[in-house]
């Protein structure tokens, strides 16, 4: 490892392997328009660590990171640490885009749409 790395770690490197192995249906779905840069030409990473966070998916060209909450994600302690580990992602200059798992079913134009209003270079 890279002194001073903070993407990718190496230790992370199993989990992150199982999480791209084990995608929930919703990160399924998203990830067939999104990969091989298929989406505006833009590349994506699925699974993708910063530090000690694993992101859903992550666009290094617009420092991007899209994260897809399930029914884990709305209780009280579990969005203390998104609370958390969004402001210290933030900080590394990021920006975070958080949607509902179920809204990529029902409305993946408009959560497509707000992916691409938030590209810095259009």
């Amino acid at each position: 490892m890279r002194q001073n790395q903070i993407k990718n770690v190496s230790y992370l490197t199993d989990r992150r392997k199982s999480l791209r192995n084990n995608l929930t249906p919703a990160e399924a779905k998203l990830w067939t328009v999104l990969k091989n840069s298929a989406f505006k030409d833009r590349k994506f990473r699925r699974q993708h660590s910063i530090e000690n966070y694993i992101v859903d998916f992550y666009c290094p060209s617009e420092k991007l990171i899209i994260e897809l909450d399930g029914q884990v994600h709305f209780n009280t302690d579990q969005m203390a640490h998104d609370a958390e580990r969004d402001k210290r992602l933030t900080e590394l200059g990021n920006k975070i885009l958080r949607f509902e798992n179920r809204m990529v079913f029902v409305a993946l134009d408009e959560v497509l749409a707000e992916i691409e209003r938030n590209f810095r270079q259009v």
